[in-house]
């Protein structure tokens, strides 16, 4: 029984066991590798770097991030004077990190969808409305997690200057 392989006009005997060490890709062959028939393996840091170069593009093109900043900022200033646990400035921490990502991914979708034609466009808007509905839920979960964190520092505070 003759098998003919799609990656080239090689053509093996399926049904002989020696065509298994015969194989490109065997696992029989450690000098065989899939990564060869892909070229060359990118970098780890040429992948940092593009995934840098990602979020700041998210970061440039849209102005809702500097919003989030800024909301990022003065938790962390609110942090800092009220002198939050480690685990408070986990859960802060994650909470930013959380809306920042919903808002890349929502950034991203957008700019995917400027690219389609009136039609795609019309269909898609739903995925907009949920990525932007996930930006809105990661905002408000952070925003109680936020008040859960610091009423009650800030209440310790007030009680303080005015005993």
């Amino acid at each position: 029984m003759k098998k003919e392989r799609m990656e080239g006009s090689r053509v093996e005997e399926a049904s002989s066991p020696s065509s298994i060490s015969k194989s490109r890709f065997s696992i029989f062959n450690p000098a065989s590798s899939i990564l060869e028939s892909r070229g060359k393996r990118r970098l780890w840091l040429d992948k940092l770097r593009e995934s840098l170069r990602g979020i700041k593009l998210g970061i440039r093109g849209h102005s809702r991030f500097f919003v989030h900043f800024f909301f990022a900022a003065l938790i962390i200033a609110m942090a800092i004077v009220l002198r939050c646990e480690p685990l408070e400035w986990c859960l802060l921490l994650g909470c930013i990190g959380l809306v920042l990502t919903a808002e890349l991914f929502n950034s991203a979708l957008e700019v995917l969808c400027r690219g389609l034609d009136e039609i795609s466009k019309i269909r898609a808007r739903h995925c907009l409305h949920i990525a932007s509905g996930a930006v809105l839920l990661a905002s408000t979960t952070s925003a109680l997690i936020g008040t859960v964190v610091f009423v009650p520092k800030l209440a310790a505070m007030l009680v303080r200057l005015f005993a």
